[in-house]
C-alpha cells in the first residue's frame, strides 16, 4: 500500500493522554477547519479508541496512533497490529517517544511491518548521535527533540534544530524532520521551520494552554507565514 508524502512544512498535534472522548474530537475538528483554511497537511494523534471517529469526521487530518508493534495477525493478545491500523484508516504512527521507548530490534521491525502495510512511521530520537542511528533506519519522520525539553515550554536553540535535522539529512535525505519539543506559540512555530525543519508541533503548548483554539489559530498562521518565507516548491 502507497503511503502518504507529507507536504512541507507539516505540522502534528500530539495529545497524547490528555484528552480523549468528546473532547480529543472537539480538539479534532479544530485542527481539521484549519488544516482546510491553510492547505496544511496535520499528523493528529489519538487513543486508538478514538480514531476511528476522528478518520469518520475530520478528513482534512492525516490520522496517527501513538503507538504500533511489529507482530503478525495471528497471536498476540494486547498489541497492536499493523493490518488493524491500516484497515481502520490509520495513515502514520509515532514510534520510540521518550514516554514509550522501543528496543532498537523491535524498532526496526515495526519500520519494516509499518512500510508493508502503507503506514508513515514517525520516529524519536532525544540526542543528534541517536538521530543518525535512528536515521540509518530510513523513517519517513524523524522527530528531534530532547527529551529534558518535553513538557516544559522551553524550546531547543537554532544550533541544536539545525545541527539534529542535518545530521539525519546526512544519513537518510529523504526522511523529514520535525522539531517540536517545547513548542508553545506562533513564534516558536515559526523559528522551527526557519532553523530548517520540514515540520513542527504540540502537545502540552496546545492542550494546557489557556484557550487552546486561540494557540492553534496562531500556530497554523505562523507556520503559514513560515511557508511563504521558508519553503520553496520541489
Amino acid at each position: 500500500m502507497e503511503k502518504l508524502k507529507l507536504r512541507k512544512p507539516f505540522f502534528v498535534v500530539n495529545p497524547k493522554s490528555y484528552l480523549y472522548g468528546e473532547e480529543i474530537y472537539k480538539l479534532a475538528k479544530k485542527t481539521d477547519e484549519l488544516c482546510e483554511k491553510y492547505d496544511f497537511d496535520c499528523l493528529f494523534t489519538a487513543q486508538l479508541i478514538d480514531l476511528p471517529k476522528i478518520i469518520a469526521d475530520c478528513p482534512h487530518l492525516v490520522p496517527c496512533a501513538q503507538f504500533m508493534e511489529s507482530l503478525k495477525p495471528g497471536r498476540g493478545m494486547g498489541h497492536v497490529l499493523p493490518e488493524a491500523l491500516a484497515a481502520a484508516g490509520v495513515k502514520a504512527t509515532f514510534l520510540n517517544h521518550a514516554e514509550n521507548p522501543m528496543t532498537v530490534h523491535e524498532l526496526a521491525a515495526t519500520i519494516a511491518r509499518a512500510n508493508e502495510v502503507g503506514i508513515l512511521t514517525v520516529v524519536c530520537a532525544d540526542s543528534v548521535e541517536e538521530g543518525k542511528a535512528i536515521a540509518e533506519l530510513h523513517p519517513d519522520v524523524m522527530v528531534c527533540e530532547l527529551t529534558s525539553l518535553i513538557g516544559t515550554g522551553q524550546v531547543a536553540g537554532e544550533d541544536y534544530m539545525r545541527g539534529s535535522t542535518e545530521a539525519v539529512k546526512a544519513v537518510s535525505p529523504e526522511t523529514q524532520v520535525l522539531q517540536a519539543a517545547g513548542i508553545h506559540n506562533g513564534a516558536n512555530v515559526y523559528d522551527a521551520i526557519k532553523y530548517g525543519a520540514d515540520g513542527t508541533g504540540g502537545t502540552s503548548g496546545i492542550v494546557a494552554a489557556e484557550d487552546p483554539f486561540a494557540t492553534l489559530d496562531e500556530m497554523f498562521e505562523a507556520l503559514d507565514r513560515a511557508r511563504t518565507d521558508f519553503c520553496k516548491e520541489d
